[in-house]
């Protein structure tokens, strides 16, 4: 006689169940940990704001569908590239001590499941953003996965111009939300692109300067080598935080905002750059961290005043 369900699963000690579950809840998260989420709380943020500063003022009402749509389709695609990223650099990430953990560098999840995961976030965000936003929207979406994955990648490993490079596709997201709103990229798309695409090079020359001994350990030439480097520190922190000054006024001049809100833009800007020159010279793990927080902190509250100064 076969047994009740109800009654077997009674009889599995709790504890074995507890495991189950637990190791369910475990591979939930590595899944997660896969898809970057740090970073990707920074990409849907500034794909929102390029989405509502892209909308034309007017008595009809927020497109709270078509915005949902355009963010659930930019996260599949973010999370596919941060997963595909992690599967090319795992051998790598097992190499340095602030990513050995990872799930894939820790082989906690195997490659290949990683691989398929991070094709399907990928293509479902692609087709997403095409079919339920604009063919736009998906294009840039799609040239950002390729450029990241198969020109920046592959660069960290040749020269200390991967920064550059990356910054191009790394800049994106606003362009997707502005897309996605108005089906084209105007001016002002492509002034909130240049703050970003500004912001990444005094964010990463602290993370590279916090890091630099385990990315020297796996191989990865993010800052040069010998006496260039400092020069290179130097130039990537200081000239890029102090162009964002004056195109924080951009918003401003073009009449899209009130005054007030650019103004705020320009003194957040301000002491951004502080914090990148003050790091710049001083050049310590110390003033390296200040300068990560300050980045973290700095481009959400900034997309948010230019968001609260629209007209």
């Amino acid at each position: 006689m076969a047994a009740d369900p109800a009654m077997a699963s009674l009889s599995v000690p709790a504890g074995a169940r507890r495991a189950g579950i637990a190791g369910l809840r475990e591979v939930i998260l590595d899944y997660w940990a896969l898809t970057k989420p740090e970073v990707n709380f920074l990409i849907l943020v500034t794909t929102f704001a390029g989405f509502y500063l892209a909308l034309a003022p007017g008595p009809s009402g927020f497109p709270i569908l078509r915005v949902v749509h355009t963010l659930v389709g930019t996260l599949l695609v973010a999370s596919g590239t941060g997963t595909l990223n992690q599967f090319i650099e795992r051998s790598y990430d097992a190499q340095m001590r602030r990513t050995a953990r990872r799930p894939l560098a820790s082989g906690r999840i195997d490659a290949s499941h990683a691989l398929w995961f991070g094709i399907a976030s990928s293509l479902a965000g692609t087709a997403y953003l095409a079919l339920a936003v604009n063919l736009l929207a998906s294009l840039l979406a799609g040239l950002t996965l390729l450029s990241y994955l198969f020109l920046y990648t592959p660069l960290k490993r040749s020269t200390p111009l991967c920064t550059l490079v990356g910054a191009f596709p790394g800049a994106v997201p606003p362009l997707i939300g502005w897309a996605a709103a108005r089906g084209r990229l105007d001016a002002e798309a492509w002034a909130l692109y240049s703050v970003v695409f500004l912001w990444q090079f005094p964010h990463f020359m602290a993370i590279a300067w916090m890091y630099r001994e385990d990315y020297a350990r796996a191989g990865y030439l993010v800052l040069p080598p010998g006496k260039r480097r400092d020069r290179f520190v130097i130039w990537q922190s200081v000239a890029p935080s102090l162009l964002l000054i004056p195109i924080s006024l951009f918003p401003a001049v073009t009449g899209e905002s009130r005054l007030v809100f650019p103004v705020g833009a320009v003194l957040l800007s301000s002491v951004f750059a502080y914090y990148s020159t003050r790091f710049a010279f001083h050049r310590s793990n110390v003033a390296a961290r200040q300068l990560l927080a300050a980045s973290i902190i700095y481009l959400p509250l900034l997309f948010i005043l230019l968001a609260l100064g629209k007209k």
